[in-house]
């Protein structure tokens, strides 16, 4: 086979357009699950896959393909490639998005070139693998490999009291194939991640070497509102001291752990809220993640 390369131009184009898509007021790149935002990037996915003489399929869970069968491939089993194209706050551009857009360019520049697979090759663009707006995270994922049911994952709740199933639908990408229909010979996804190991160690590529297990939890500590002023300090029963308390006993569990483990409280919330009364309720998140 001669030698290929890329269009690199395209490749890059299709990156800023699609990292134009869900910019806020502060010019943040903020496009999550089944957001408005959302159909418009896959809009723009589902018309580059066609473009490209791609067969666009849509499962339940919003998962979507871009399928190219050669002739004569029709009864192997695929290489897949892809990632996501949902954010989260504050994203980079690249963050999955890279996975499926050079998983695009590939394809284009195979067919380009009058390249005949032996099998058929699949670009896919999974939902919901951030997990911003609905929890778990890398759902599209999950539920394509049957670790979550499709029911249930389309049932999910989001941060902002939305279902997913009923999003989805809204958006116009609740499709109506089985997630697992198509069964890979193997799966590829490059992937920047928004790390800053390698730029620190002066290193432009890197194999992965392993994956985080996560766990995530929402921990609710209850106390006694009272008056700032009035209740001495040997008198109150602070819930959002012992919260303080239990993020830096995090953090120093994970410092003295003899693995890679990260631990991080990201949303935190007290009641009543008020400046001048102690918390009689704080509730906050917990992501811990290690390889073992």
């Amino acid at each position: 086979m001669t030698e290929l390369a890329i269009n690199s131009e395209r490749l890059l184009g299709h990156l800023r357009e699609l990292g134009s898509i869900g910019r806020d007021e502060n010019d943040r790149l903020v496009r999550l699950a089944a957001s408005d935002s959302d159909k418009l990037a896959r809009d723009h996915l589902s018309a580059w896959m066609e473009g490209a003489g791609l067969e666009v399929a849509v499962d339940r869970i919003g998962n979507i393909f871009g399928i190219w069968t050669p002739s004569g491939t029709t009864h192997s089993m695929p290489l897949m490639l892809g990632s996501h194209i949902d954010t989260v706050i504050d994203a980079g551009m690249y963050d999955g998005c890279y996975g499926v857009l050079a998983g695009l360019e590939a394809i284009e520049t195979l067919k380009k070139s009058r390249f005949e697979p032996t099998r058929p090759i699949v670009l896919v663009a999974f939902t919901n693998e951030e997990g911003v707006r609905y929890a778990p995270d890398m759902m599209g994922s999950l539920v394509y490999a049957g670790g979550l049911g499709v029911d249930e994952a389309l049932a999910t709740v989001g941060t902002d009291g939305s279902v997913l199933g009923d999003e989805l639908a809204r958006i116009g990408y609740a499709g109506h194939y089985q997630p697992g229909f198509l069964q890979p010979h193997a799966y590829i996804e490059l992937h920047i991640e928004q790390g800053p190991v390698l730029e620190r160690e002066g290193v432009p590529v890197g194999a992965v070497e392993s994956l985080q297990g996560i766990s995530w939890q929402r921990v609710t500590i209850e106390g006694d509102a009272n008056h700032a002023g009035t209740t001495p300090i040997s008198m109150r029963r602070d819930a959002g001291l012992a919260a303080a308390r239990v993020i830096t006993f995090l953090r120093e569990r994970a410092k003295a752990s003899n693995t890679s483990t990260v631990a991080t409280v990201g949303c935190m919330t007290f009641e009543p809220n008020a400046i001048n009364v102690i918390p009689s309720k704080a509730t906050f998140t917990v992501d811990l993640r290690d390889p073992d």
